[in-house]
């Protein structure tokens, strides 16, 4: 629908994050209220033995993609997606009923962590089998998402969650496919990314593009970084923001123009297809 509402130059497969718990074996059900785990892992005295892979239970997903590639207009790219082992993690830990600060998934993952690694072994696992089955059906470039990368200490995150991460991409581009990596909330973290772990980063609003372009090893393309929320703002004042961001990109080209973050529900319409449209139709002031 957003290619072809707002004219996007190409579309993602936005599957929930949780098909990897539900493929586990977690006991989850997508109820018309949400999805709703049978127990959260933090609750089990053995957590590791509630875990029951079954990849088959992704196939219908791989079914929507055909659909996709067969459908889609004019061959617009269809970027792959997964949740990041952390991110996905906390929701197995937490549950649903507390997504902010995650109390009961961060205590269990300070208190647990050769149980914490080995619930990360499992997740890695089949997120790559995800990720290869996604481009087996057609996916042209593949983002990996951690919407929660920022909720726990740097160093912590680079010795739980980054080897997973270097895995997933290693495993992403072994198939000749471009990998984004989105690690929401990591901050001055990101100057520890390396070429080796992702093609393009993708940005959050809560640090400014040229910031990240000095931290961020120049070989790593940017993505992002406007603040879904500005779309709630009037015209002129979304594209008084935009235009700030004409220097940045008539010097910077291996950035792609994004939200740092996903829409959020009850944006106007009106103001999505604006932003489209004005991103497409400004000069950017390249020489090229």
């Amino acid at each position: 629908m957003p290619v072809y509402d707002l004219g996007v130059d190409a579309a993602i497969l936005f599957s929930d994050i949780l098909v990897i718990p539900y493929a586990l074996g977690m006991g989850l059900d997508f109820t018309d209220a949400g999805p709703v785990f049978e127990k959260p892992l933090f609750e089990r005295s053995n957590p590791l033995a509630a875990l029951n892979p079954d990849p088959s239970k992704l196939n219908y997903i791989y079914n929507v993609i055909d659909e996709i590639i067969k459908t889609r207009p004019g061959n617009t790219p269809l970027i792959g997606f997964c949740g990041a082992p952390l991110t996905v993690l906390l929701f197995m830990l937490q549950g649903l009923g507390r997504k902010g600060d995650f109390p009961d998934a961060i205590k269990f993952i300070y208190q647990n962590k050769k149980a914490t690694q080995k619930l990360i072994e499992e997740l890695t696992g089949l997120s790559i089998i995800y990720a290869e089955e996604q481009i087996k059906h057609g996916v042209e470039v593949f983002q990996l998402f951690d919407t929660h990368a920022g909720l726990i200490p740097f160093d912590l995150y680079e010795e739980l969650f980054m080897p997973s991460v270097k895995k997933i991409a290693a495993a992403v581009r072994a198939k000749g496919v471009p990998f984004i990596f989105f690690p929401k909330g990591l901050a001055t973290g990101i100057k520890n990314i390396t070429p080796e772990d992702c093609d393009f980063l993708s940005i959050d609003w809560q640090t400014s593009l040229p910031t990240a372009r000095d931290l961020v090893h120049p070989e790593i393309g940017l993505q992002g970084n406007i603040d879904p929320r500005l779309l709630f703002a009037s015209r002129d004042e979304i594209e008084k923001t935009l235009k700030q961001l004409i220097g940045f990109g008539s010097k910077n080209q291996n950035w792609i123009f994004n939200l740092g973050h996903g829409f959020i529900p009850g944006l106007p319409y009106e103001n999505a297809k604006f932003l489209a449209d004005w991103v497409k139709n400004t000069d950017w002031k390249r020489n090229i």
